[in-house]
């Protein structure tokens, strides 16, 4: 019986570890993470529904900080980001969103094709009056 033990143990050391890596896994591990950004990635963006207007412009390369995204509604409701301010404390309220950029931090208005043109336009002279220089509008690409 002791010499079938050892001979046992003799075939499981001279074997080793096995040293390669087990990939299936880490594939399915990757698949899934992969599923998960495909299904969040379009919720990532500003979530207020609004209709864009359409432009032959070229998409803008964003370097930097992340910007802030104002919208402007039909209705004439203002957000900064997900969240509805007044035109009054839309200063404020982008300062204190802005942090230590102040006023270097880039801005993106969304303002809807069907929304006041004035309003769109008094947002944005309120926050160039503010100092923010570097203030954007966004449009969606037309299709061919």
């Amino acid at each position: 019986m002791s010499m079938s033990l050892q001979s046992a143990r003799g075939k499981r050391g001279r074997r080793g570890a096995i040293s390669e890596i087990n990939m299936t896994p880490l594939v399915d591990v990757m698949l899934v993470l992969l599923i998960v950004f495909m299904v969040t990635a379009p919720l990532l963006t500003s979530g207020v529904p609004i209709d864009l207007p359409q432009t032959n412009a070229p998409e803008m390369k964003v370097e930097g900080t992340k910007p802030l995204t104002i919208s402007v509604t039909p209705e004439g409701q203002v957000y900064l980001g997900e969240d509805e301010v007044s035109l009054e404390t839309l200063l404020s309220s982008v300062a204190a969103a802005a942090g230590d950029a102040g006023t270097q931090q880039r801005l993106y208005i969304r303002g809807d094709a069907t929304a006041d043109y004035g309003l769109i336009m008094q947002v944005m002279g309120d926050l160039s009056r503010a100092g923010y220089a570097r203030i954007g509008l966004i449009t969606q690409q037309r299709e061919p």
